[in-house]
Formats: C-alpha cells, sequence, structure tokens
C-alpha cells in the first residue's frame, strides 16, 4: 500500500476536516463494481462495507443513504481499472477521471457539444494539444456536473471551462455564480486526465492513493 500526505490508507479513519477533501486514488480491477468504494466509505463512517447503504438522487448521482447522516457527500470516477474518490463534509463534490486516449472525434464532439467558443480554441491547436486540450475540458465539465448533482443530459454547452497553464476554471454555468465554484485540475500522471469540482469555498485538498483495494 501507498500513502500520500504522510498517511496510511489504514488511517483512512482519522478525522476529515469540514475545510477539506480527501481525494483516494484506488484500483478497481474488472469485475469489482462497487466494492473499492464501499470499503472506503465503511472506514470513514466506522462501519462494514456491507453495512454501506447507497441511494439515487433525482438525476442518478449516487449517495449515502440519509441513515448514515447528511454531514459526510462523496463523489467517485473511474476509467479503465483505475479509480478517483473525493470525500468531503457539508459539500457535495464532483470529480471526474478519464485514461489519455486518442479521440479522433474530439473536434467534432467539441463543435456539436461545447460552447462555440471553446471548440473555436481546440480548432486552432495541433491534434496533440487538441486531445489534450479536450480530455481537460471534459473532465472539467463531468466534475461540474456530478457537483451539481446532474448529469450529461443537462446540456454540455450550459458551462464554460478555462484550461491554461494556471489549472482550471469555470466560466459560466447556466443558472449558478460560477465565482461560488472551485474547480480544480488533479494531477494524475501522463497517463490520465481528472478534475474536481464543488459549490463552495476554497478546501484543502489531501491524496491518498491506495494500491490493492480489494
Amino acid at each position: 500500500m501507498q500513502a500520500i500526505d504522510g498517511f496510511l490508507p489504514a488511517k483512512v479513519a482519522e478525522p476529515l476536516h469540514a475545510d477539506e477533501i480527501h481525494v483516494w486514488r484506488l484500483r478497481r480491477p474488472r469485475g469489482a463494481g462497487r466494492a473499492p468504494l464501499l470499503g472506503l466509505l465503511a472506514a470513514y463512517l466506522d462501519i462494514e462495507p456491507a453495512a454501506v447503504r447507497l441511494v439515487a438522487g433525482e438525476h442518478g448521482r449516487p449517495a449515502l443513504d440519509p441513515a448514515h447522516g447528511d454531514t459526510l457527500d462523496f463523489n467517485w470516477s473511474h476509467s479503465g481499472e483505475q479509480a478517483l474518490l473525493a470525500v468531503a463534509r457539508g459539500i457535495a463534490p464532483g470529480i471526474d477521471l478519464e485514461l489519455r486516449r486518442t479521440r479522433a472525434s474530439a473536434l467534432e464532439i467539441a463543435q456539436r457539444f461545447f460552447t462555440a467558443d471553446e471548440a473555436a480554441w481546440l480548432a486552432t491547436l495541433d491534434e496533440g494539444a487538441r486531445h489534450t486540450a479536450f480530455l481537460e475540458l471534459w473532465t472539467g465539465r463531468e466534475a461540474v456536473l456530478k457537483a451539481l448533482g446532474r448529469g450529461l443530459a443537462f446540456g454540455l454547452d450550459r458551462l464554460a471551462i478555462r484550461s491554461d497553464a494556471t489549472g482550471l476554471g469555470l466560466l459560466w454555468l447556466d443558472g449558478e455564480d460560477p465565482a461560488t465554484w472551485q474547480l480544480q485540475r488533479l494531477d494524475v500522471g501522463a497517463d490520465a486526465f481528472a478534475a474536481l469540482a464543488w459549490r463552495g469555498a476554497p478546501r484543502r485538498i489531501r491524496r491518498f492513493a491506495l494500491a490493492d483495494a480489494t
């Protein structure tokens, strides 16, 4: 097992402070389903994994059953055999993970579903830079929509994302004040892209890695 920030996974149940978000990177082997997720949530709740109960929100976002209390919230994302889990108190985090892969239709997708300005910007980039930028805009969108409690059906063109050397930023979100939102790029190595979003004040992000969650 590997630890980041000086804590071992065995100490996952150490206090999750109100001004923090814990982000876990873990393996999700084929066929594992929600087992890795339930195992980590159980550690935070100090119960057995089999006792963790999840419910689906109005638009399908999974959440802890109210029987577990209303202070702890989470979101997770998986791509291939990797997964990210964000856990926080008092906010609804949204997280997205995408493994690096070439999308021949990246510009076409952007022209159809992103804002006109974003699509025009992507069109100015060379192929390699375009695929990187596209995945950054995509993970940023997914993270925001998941924090909002909405899926892709909300409309990918109803928000605008900034991606540059300083990181990610939410420029516009239909019906919301983007200034009240946080959107951050997560460094998950050269083989993947990830973003974390939430509505509320800035928080300290503490990152952990669990080599084998099964």
